[in-house]
């Protein structure tokens, strides 16, 4: 392991076994800042964990001081400072050896996989070596296995396939204690259960068993536009609830701007393939902001295509889409899982990914969305947010709320992803502006009284974080004190503070 800390009282503590202490300054190191780029917070030191053995290690030395905290770094990808630890240990999962096995059991074909693995090294690996694929996955692949794990991981699959926090069989975790433990659903599943969605707060993910499936060949894709909202999601809502052998394997959507303006405006819309927009082909009724449904059918080498087809017709065919306003392609299946990666070929080109990220994403009820849409999307963001605005259906009973994943009361629900890729300001607004309009949005959301849960939270008063839990925040606080007592873990998401008696006390409330 190659430790980089420079703190005198746990320089003069006795190392464990094979470690090895290296100085780095830490001030030029990456893990000062993330993706988001709002926030920034100098470590004592970055860990290159070689194995969960090293990263008990580290969290063993953080034990030995009052005062060290230790955050555990994926790719770097979080938006509000999640991942970082202010004079503290940050862990570079990306360190640990990329190694993956397949594992045959009685009930089904695994992967293991380390949890700083990229999805999208997890795809390759999978499809390239096995034909074998996972189900669910994220938009953007470039994501650790253990980050998305951390906190949910969505995308389009999930109203059919569950999140990613509900395709994984067993876990290998360092607790806030040190030590390493196997879990699953029968061997320590409160463990496992609260890692899933936990934050970090609880332990660190270092190996993730994942179920794999035969991979599909070629993917039927297809978008299609909506100047009413209440079609949209009338239409989004019947796909995502029909049954698997009636509906789509892949169900997502996004507003849009009803303008030529090629980031916030139609041109966004058509599939790449040089598809022409033809926006005299819209009501003359339509508002500022329309809507594209997203869909995708897996086919496999089994499957005809005639079948698909068929299969594919019969449901557009339901739709209440502005007929004409309509795009299609075959694309092969790793092709379309890595869709998100020109996205972000074209922002580095422009240099809105070096630049600050204020990302909102919010899980509302269907009960609520159409007052959200009209309040915010075609009020606040009628002309758009320099990026995509991702709104889609999810089903809760995909999810097991023994996991600590917040989520809305209604059985339907949507996420709503603002992605903003501003240019630098003075090219692009104030980056203040926007984390001000963010904030905005939040308050619409709890003055008017939505059934609504930020995803990838951060707040700063245990009051928000408790009203974000609802009744969970007591399990969560319970858990807390259970695995990792002195509260050493993800200080970044700004919930507990390193205090043992101020964890004590909260579990005893």
């Amino acid at each position: 392991m190659m430790l980089a800390y420079m703190d005198h009282a746990a320089a003069s503590a006795e190392p464990d076994a094979g470690e090895l202490t290296v100085a780095v300054d830490a001030a030029e190191c990456a893990a000062a800042r993330d993706f988001g780029g709002l926030v920034s917070a100098r470590p004592a030191a970055v860990v290159r964990p070689a194995s969960a053995d090293d990263v008990a290690s580290a969290i063993r030395a953080a034990t030995r001081t009052e005062h060290l905290t230790v955050a555990a770094r994926g790719n770097g990808h979080s938006v509000a400072g999640q991942a970082m630890s202010e004079g503290g240990l940050v862990l570079d999962m990306r360190a640990l050896p990329r190694r993956m096995q397949l594992v045959r059991l009685a009930d089904g074909i695994f992967a293991d996989v380390p949890g700083g693995a990229l999805w999208e090294e997890v795809l390759h690996w999978a499809v390239s070596n096995h034909g074998l694929a996972p189900a669910s996955w994220t938009d953007y692949l470039r994501l650790t296995v253990g980050g998305t794990l951390s906190n949910g991981g969505v995308s389009g699959q999930s109203f059919r396939y569950g999140p990613q926090v509900s395709n994984v069989t067993e876990l290998d975790v360092v607790t806030g204690d040190g030590e390493c433990h196997v879990c699953s659903r029968s061997t320590h599943p409160d463990l496992f259960f609260a890692v899933l969605g936990g934050l970090g707060q609880f332990g660190v993910i270092t190996r993730a068993r994942i179920p794999l499936y035969p991979a599909p060949q070629t993917v039927r894709w297809t978008r299609v536009v909506y100047a009413s909202f209440a079609d949209y999601a009338a239409d989004a809502e019947w796909l995502v609830t029909r049954p698997a052998n009636e509906t789509f394997d892949y169900v997502e959507g996004f507003a849009f701007v009803r303008s030529d303006d090629p980031v916030n405006g139609w041109p966004s819309v058509p599939i790449p393939g040089g598809a022409r927009f033809d926006p005299s082909l819209l009501p003359a009724a339509a508002g500022p902001v329309l809507y594209c449904l997203e869909v995708a059918l897996y086919q496999h080498h089994h499957q005809r295509a005639d079948d698909m087809d068929k299969r594919v017709g019969e449901m557009m065919e339901r739709l209440k889409y502005v007929r004409g306003l309509g795009f299609a392609a075959g694309v092969g299946y790793v092709d379309f899982l890595s869709r998100v990666n020109r996205v972000e070929e074209e922002a580095r080109r422009n240099g809105s990914w070096a630049a600050p990220h204020p990302w909102l994403n919010i899980f509302i009820s269907s009960r609520d969305i159409a007052a959200f849409d009209r309040a915010v999307l075609q009020g606040m963001l009628a002309d758009g947010v320099d990026g995509p605005m991702l709104v889609y259906p999810m089903l809760k009973s995909k999810w097991d709320q023994a996991t600590s994943v917040a989520l809305p009361e209604g059985e339907i629900f949507y996420l709503v992803a603002l992605l903003r890729f501003c240019r630098p300001y003075p090219g692009g607004p104030p980056v203040d502006e926007l984390v001000a309009q963010n904030n905005a949005i939040i308050d619409a959301c709890r003055s008017n009284g939505y059934d609504y849960k930020i995803y990838f939270p951060s707040y700063h008063a245990e009051s928000d974080w408790a009203r974000h839990f609802g009744a969970k925040w007591a399990r969560f606080v319970e858990r807390k004190a259970r695995y990792d007592p002195l509260a050493i873990l993800a200080p970044g998401q700004n919930i507990f503070s390193r205090s043992p008696s101020s964890v004590a006390a909260a579990a005893a409330m």
